[in-house]
């Protein structure tokens, strides 16, 4: 098989030109968020605009934007280590959308939070999906995450099986 994001197969790619499509194409939500410690919860937002070509000078007005929108508008000066897991959660999500990518994966993104943070974190997730018009892999051992997607597989001996819709 083969793989194709807007019509460019990043397989195909050199290392450099590689790091600029997924720079521009694809954002990350790992389970460990790794936010820099040392930057606030805006500069941690901020990062991945730092390789991207300057457009409007909009980045910090759309950061700030979108930690408005998974609920961290207030803690745009703070330090990861003041923030709960939920919340640097959040910031990552917020991290991973700033450069508009046309793809978000998400691994195991809500594997070390609690039940309400979980949900938290899902219900932005779908809600991301849609407004920033976004294809979303989720890739979980929650079953109950999962169930909330409408496409889902099991990877499986023999690769990826799909899942019947619960009735």
């Amino acid at each position: 098989g083969s793989v194709a994001l807007d019509g460019q197969n990043p397989f195909a790619l050199d290392e450099k030109h590689l790091a600029a499509f997924r720079n521009r194409q694809i954002g990350f939500v790992f389970q460990d968020h790794h936010l820099l410690p040392q930057c606030s919860v805006l500069e941690n937002v901020l990062i991945p605009t730092l390789a991207a070509p300057k457009r409007d000078g909009g980045a910090e007005r759309r950061a700030s934007e979108l930690l408005e929108r998974v609920g961290l508008g207030h803690r745009l000066d703070h330090r990861p280590a003041e923030l709960s897991g939920g919340e640097k959660q959040r910031a990552a999500l917020a991290r991973a959308l700033i450069c508009k990518p046309r793809l978000l994966l998400a691994d195991e993104p809500t594997g070390n939070l609690d039940r309400a943070a979980t949900e938290n974190v899902a219900s932005l997730l779908e809600e991301l999906h849609a407004s920033e018009k976004t294809m979303l892999v989720v890739v979980t051992h929650n079953l109950e995450l999962a169930a909330r997607f409408a496409r889902r597989y099991r990877l499986e001996d023999r690769g990826l099986c799909p899942l019947q819709a619960a009735s």
